[in-house]
């Protein structure tokens, strides 16, 4: 029966073709059932939607599989895509001087049976890595060593870049691992990750974690793959099932070893000529503020070198600056292994695959055949001017003009698309010159873990509207000292995002002078402290007061006045043309002629203008 089930969600019958969305009615029609089944799975999804609303791409594919159908995207950006792959897999099929490289793996699986943990335990077995000292960065992969030999793991959240490849038919990684929780056995989630790998035709090494757990049951979930025709090692078939705990670091020793002998059983598929000019696909592609575009490509072929002129997707450049994941600068990147590039004229798309020009006339030619000119030339002007009067402190927040800038970054969820262009509106409305507010990810349905770790990465806010957050979601934000916000009316959450963004404004400060004095005598000094005297030539001193140390037109220091003397009695002001004391806390020396000014610090909070 459950062998059935899986049958049935296999995908079938040509792919249908949709825009970035869709009416829930016209999905209906091109999928050919009624729109009461495809609002019923949208229900199951979190989403409650009526039959002539939009909803957005990810969604409609993730209820059309439930169809057993494909969805590619109408637009030039998806044709360009496929023809990319298309030359990726003619340049690959067409190797010459083939030698090993590092297998690449997907780790895939239900959302909380620990993808994540998986993926930080085997990272921690590195090592070399931890030697080496550096911060791991967030560049969408990472290898590590095993007996000697090295492996490349995907670890973009949601594993866009797999999927989007797969849809194409392109090969990004060599073998799989599926994660399944011992305590809670095959879920949906793992049905269609096992769709996924079966499709893409990937060896794959089954990863039975949180074995930790009182309620862990190994048998039980062999078993069930068993329903589904998945036959374990040990008990007669050829799936590798690996026992393990990725909270404790049990097991994955094994896991990377199990993961060595699947590659030496696909060892005449997992080579590549690294003579040739590097081809690769772009796993993960952003802006920095302060070094411009940035993409991870895997290279697939070939080697790429600092000073390579590259072609990728709509945009080209030169590679300037290769970064491993560890951030370290390279001077070269191999087969299998996923490198960081700066100096790319623009920001390239999950799936573009990326080539090398032999010399300065192909990639002229390269250039010309990508329709790029027209484009490029006002994304590097504004990149140009972006450089010029924009940097990033240590912080994180921007500088631009010498001024710095904060940032609000948010990641959406909400119950139905027109919500969600609801609250995009009305966000972008928001404005201050000191802060940038941006939604760094948007999307339909419950709040998840992948979500959280979306968040995470982008320091920023994670928001829903009429969508609840899963129990992962939740245990995982608790874990980051992270809050999730819901919402059911629209501008409570607006409001939420006014008062967060003006929490992150440093007020504006006034500086308001009422009193100058003359400094004439200096009574006693010790670490600071000191009593001078003098004549008020402005004004009138206060007490308390902040003063203000100018010589010969220069501020040397700040401090406060703690205590005021007239005619050895104490005021709380003394007017121009008055001598006085004056007790000074702070740093610096006050010297003899120096100008002291008295004066009070107001600030006032920064609001947002709503346009």
């Amino acid at each position: 029966m459950a062998e059935e089930e899986v049958q049935e969600k296999e995908i079938k019958g040509e792919p249908i073709a949709i825009g970035k969305t869709v009416v829930i009615k016209d999905l209906a029609e091109k999928l050919g059932v009624a729109p009461t089944n495809v609002i019923t799975e949208l229900m199951k999804n979190g989403i409650m939607s009526g039959q002539n609303e939009r909803i957005d791409f990810d969604t409609a594919t993730i209820i059309a599989a439930e169809f057993q159908r494909e969805v590619l995207q109408e637009d030039e950006d998806a044709g360009e895509q496929a023809e990319g792959i298309a030359k990726l897999e003619e340049e690959l099929a067409s190797q010459e001087k083939m030698i090993k490289r590092a297998p690449v793996v997907v780790v895939m699986g239900h959302v909380d049976h620990g993808k994540t943990k998986l993926l930080d335990a085997i990272r921690q077995t590195d090592v070399v890595a931890g030697e080496a000292g550096g911060i791991t960065q967030h560049i969408g992969a990472y290898q590590v060593v095993k007996k000697n030999r090295e492996l490349t793991f995907i670890d973009t959240p949601g594993h866009e870049a797999f999927t989007a490849m797969r849809s194409r038919g392109a090969r990004v990684a060599d073998i799989a691992i599926l994660v399944v929780a011992a305590d809670d056995g095959i879920q949906p989630q793992t049905k269609e990750a096992l769709q996924i790998i079966q499709k893409a035709g990937l060896p794959m090494v089954v990863a039975i974690n949180k074995i930790d757990r009182v309620e862990a049951n190994i048998d039980r979930v062999k078993t069930q793959f068993a329903e589904l025709g998945i036959q374990a090692e040990d008990w007669g078939g050829k799936i590798v099932m690996v026992p393990i705990s990725a909270k404790e670091g049990t097991g994955i020793d094994d896991l990377l070893e199990n993961l060595l002998l699947v590659a030496d059983v696909e060892e005449k598929r997992i080579m590549a000529d690294p003579t040739r000019r590097a081809i690769g696909t772009i796993i993960e592609s952003h802006v920095d503020a302060g070094e411009g575009a940035a993409a991870t490509v895997l290279v697939q072929a070939g080697t790429l070198h600092v000073g390579d002129n590259i072609i990728v997707g709509k945009t080209f450049g030169k590679a300037r600056t290769l970064k491993d994941w560890r951030g370290k600068h390279v001077k070269e990147a191999p087969p299998s292994f996923p490198v960081q590039i700066l100096g790319l004229k623009g920001s390239p798309q999950v799936g573009d695959v990326l080539e090398v020009a032999v010399n300065d006339k192909e990639f002229r030619r390269m250039r010309k055949r990508s329709a790029q000119d027209r484009t490029v030339h006002q994304d590097t002007k504004a990149a140009q001017e972006a450089n010029a009067s924009s940097m990033t402190d240590e912080n994180g927040d921007k500088k631009e003009d010498g001024k710095e800038i904060a940032e609000l970054n948010i990641v959406l969820k909400a119950d139905t698309l027109g919500s969600l262009e609801a609250i995009e509106a009305q966000i972008s409305k928001l404005h201050h010159d000191d802060i940038h507010i941006k939604l760094v990810a948007k999307g339909l349905g419950n709040i998840t873990e992948a979500d959280v770790l979306r968040a995470e990465t982008a320091n920023g806010i994670l928001l829903g509207f009429n969508v609840p957050a899963q129990q992962a979601a939740e245990d995982v934000a608790g874990g980051k000292h992270m809050e999730i916000k819901t919402f059911n009316i629209i501008y409570d959450l607006v409001d939420d995002v006014i008062a967060q963004a003006e929490s992150r404004l440093s007020p504006e400060v006034l500086e308001d002078t009422h009193g100058e004095m003359t400094v004439l005598a200096v009574f006693f000094t010790k670490k600071r402290e000191q009593i001078f005297g003098g004549r008020i030539t402005k004004g009138t001193m206060k007490n308390p007061s902040m003063l203000k140390i100018m010589r010969a037109g220069v501020e040397v220091a700040r401090g406060k006045l703690t205590e005021l003397e007239s005619n050895k009695v104490k005021s709380k002001s003394v007017s121009e043309g008055s001598e006085c004391g004056v007790k000074y806390e702070g740093p610096g020396l006050v010297q003899v002629g120096d100008i002291v000014r008295s004066y009070t610090r107001k600030e006032i909070k920064k609001t947002l203008e709503v346009r």
